[in-house]
């Protein structure tokens, strides 16, 4: 909730604050109640307007990826966007899109919220709304079929926003998710890590031991490292596209591989 309101107020005051704004809810559902864990950002690069969003889906993918690292029980249970003026309700056009989406959903079923900046005149009231000065989340759940949203009653507790570790490496991760969603579809063992100055460190396991594939990526670069367990060595694939240079960068290494285990054999005269 800190992260809805904090992002909100600080879009409110950014030159697209007449844009609408959102957010994609990880957590843990239950047959009687979900736990929002994580609030995913619309990203920077999304299409927005006064009377519409469109989130920036290949990012908030890959920022799903790296915050279930921490827990793979986490999911997506449901999105907030805000609207201007007093509308704390869906709209007609957020309806017939939910309803379709929350079908996609485990148990079929979803939460959402709608965002207003209007409490200071009409004084929000009721077990479904969250407010914090002018600002207030009004709380809806919809399932499949529903003809309607249901008012969903909601709690605040003391927690951590499990994403928010992420928005210091957000840029990163929109200029890379494309490439980074693609290798995590075919490479199975990736691991990510937030560093400092707004650096995503990647990790790819190689077969050799002890041995992996580190790339620092941040907005408008990507280093590439060979891991050697006790050497790093600076690699240069050639290759401005990630994901073709992670590619090039496995099969000269597993050529180096061959050669070795080729150069350690000992040929026995017949």
């Amino acid at each position: 909730a800190r992260t809805l309101f904090d992002e909100y107020q600080e879009h409110r005051r950014s030159p697209r604050g007449d844009e609408e704004i959102g957010w994609v809810l990880l957590g843990l559902r239950s047959e009687d109640e979900v736990i929002a864990l994580a609030a995913l950002p619309a990203g920077t690069q999304r299409d927005a307007g006064a009377a519409h969003i469109r989130f920036n889906s290949e990012a908030q993918a890959l920022a799903s990826r790296i915050v279930r690292q921490q827990d793979k029980r986490l999911q997506i249970v449901g999105v907030v966007h805000t609207h201007p003026g007093n509308l704390r309700w869906p709209s007609d056009g957020d309806f017939h899109g939910d309803r379709q989406w929350v079908a996609r959903l485990r148990g079929g079923e979803g939460v959402f919220a709608i965002g207003t900046a209007d409490a200071q005149f009409s004084a929000p009231a009721g077990v479904h709304i969250q407010s914090l000065a002018d600002m207030c989340f009004c709380w809806y759940a919809l399932a499949a079929g529903d003809a309607h949203y249901r008012p969903l009653p909601v709690q605040g507790a003391v927690g951590v926003d499990l994403a928010l570790p992420l928005r210091s490496v957000w840029d990163a991760i929109e200029t890379h998710a494309e490439s980074l969603n693609k290798l995590c579809r075919q490479i199975a063992k990736m691991q990510f890590e937030v560093m400092e100055r707004g650096v995503l460190c990647v990790q790819i396991a190689l077969a050799e031991p002890n041995q992996q594939l580190r790339l620092l990526l941040s907005e408008g670069d990507a280093r590439y490292y060979w891991d050697k367990g006790n050497e790093l060595v600076a690699i240069d694939p050639h290759e401005t596209q990630l994901d073709r240079a992670v590619y090039l960068i496995l099969a000269e290494l597993a050529k180096e591989a061959a050669a070795a285990v080729c150069e350690s054999s000992v040929s026995v005269p017949s």
